[in-house]
C-alpha cells in the first residue's frame, strides 16, 4: 500500500522536497496557497488538494514548509478549522519550518492533546540540497517520533540528525545558521580584500579553501560572482536562502541568545551587517550577496 504525504507550503525549498518524494514513491498530496506553485507540483507527479484539510485528509504524514512560527501555529492549532481537527491520529506531523523553539513545543503538545504526533525537523543545505535530495535535517522530538519520521526524511536528504526532544531542532537550525552568517560575512570580507589588493578571486578562493580558512562557504556558496558556476553569486544573487530569512534566523538567535544568557558578539554583528544590507534593497537576494555590502561600501569611500 502506497504511503501518503501531505505538503503545504511549496516554495523554493517545498517544491524540490515534494518532488524527491514522487520519485521515491510516495503519494504527495499537496497543497499552497499559489496556483503557479500548484501546477509545478502537479507536473512533478503530486496530486493537488484544493485546501490544506483535503490534503491531509487520508495522510499518513503532513509535511509544512512555512515562513513563520504564527503560521505553523495558525495551521495546526488555531482558527476555524485547524488541522489537528483533520489529521488521523496514525499520522506523524514534520514541520520543516525554521521558527522558535517555544512555538514548536506549543504545536506539538497540541497535537499530542489530539493523539498526533509532531516533530520539528528544519532543514539545512538550500535549494540545491533540497534539488539533489541531500539536505540535513535536524530533528526535535521524541526517539520513536525520530524513527517514524526517518525513511520520509531520507527521501529527501543525506543527513538525518535527532538534536533531542522538541523545539530541539529549533535550537540547532538556529546555531547552525547564526555560525553560517558570520561565516559568509568573514568570506567576503576576504574576497574583498584580496580583490582589492590585486589577486584574482578564484584563485584566492582555492587557497583559502584548501588551507586553514577553510570553509562551507567556500566549498559549495562561494559570494563572488564568476567563481562557481552553479552558486547564486553568479546567477545575480538570485534563487537560493533570501537575506530576509537570515535576518529572520539571526532574531530568533538572538532571541535565544538572551534567554539563556548566551553571548553573541559575532553573532551581533553578522545581524547588524546582513539589516544594513537588507535596508539598502537587498532583502529579496540571496544572502551571499552581503559582497555587495562590501563593494558599494568601497565605491562610496
Amino acid at each position: 500500500m502506497t504511503t501518503t504525504v501531505a505538503f503545504i507550503g511549496l516554495g523554493n525549498m517545498g517544491g524540490p522536497m515534494a518532488a524527491n518524494l514522487v520519485k521515491a514513491g510516495y503519494r504527495v498530496c499537496a497543497f499552497d496557497l499559489s496556483d503557479s506553485v500548484l501546477e509545478t507540483a502537479k507536473s512533478q507527479g503530486c496530486d493537488v488538494a484544493n485546501s490544506a484539510q483535503d490534503a491531509v485528509a487520508e495522510a499518513d504524514y503532513v509535511i509544512s514548509m512555512l515562513p513563520a512560527g504564527k503560521h505553523v501555529m495558525g495551521l495546526y492549532a488555531e482558527g476555524d478549522a485547524p488541522l489537528f481537527d483533520s489529521i488521523k491520529s496514525s499520522a506523524l506531523v514534520i514541520d520543516c519550518s525554521t521558527i522558535d523553539a517555544d512555538t514548536a513545543r506549543d504545536v506539538a503538545a497540541a497535537g499530542a492533546e489530539k493523539g498526533i504526533g509532531f516533530v520539528d525537523a528544519p532543514v539545512s543545505g538550500g535549494v540545491g540540497g533540497a534539488q539533489a535530495g541531500t539536505l540535513t535535517f535536524i530533528v526535535g522530538g521524541s526517539d520513536a517520533q525520530f524513527e517514524q519520521a526517518k525513511p520520509v526524511l531520507d527521501a529527501m536528504g543525506k543527513n538525518i540528525f535527532h538534536a533531542g526532544d522538541h523545539g530541539a531542532g529549533q535550537i540547532a537550525k538556529v546555531c547552525n545558521n547564526m555560525l553560517l552568517s558570520i561565516l559568509m560575512a568573514g568570506t567576503c570580507e576576504a574576497i574583498n580584500m584580496g580583490v582589492k589588493n590585486g589577486l584574482d578571486p578564484a584563485v584566492l578562493s582555492e587557497i583559502m579553501k584548501q588551507s586553514s580558512g577553510g570553509n562551507w562557504a567556500l566549498n559549495v556558496y562561494n559570494p563572488y560572482p564568476g567563481v562557481m558556476e552553479n552558486a547564486p553569486a553568479s546567477k545575480g544573487y538570485q534563487g537560493g536562502f533570501q537575506v530576509d530569512l537570515m535576518i529572520k534566523d539571526l532574531g530568533l538567535a538572538m532571541d535565544v541568545s538572551q534567554l539563556s544568557a548566551s553571548p553573541v558578539p559575532m553573532g551581533s554583528a553578522a545581524r547588524s551587517l546582513f539589516t544594513f544590507h537588507k535596508a539598502n534593497g537587498n532583502g529579496k537576494l540571496d544572502f551571499s550577496s552581503l559582497m555587495r555590502f562590501y563593494q558599494d561600501n568601497e565605491s562610496n569611500a
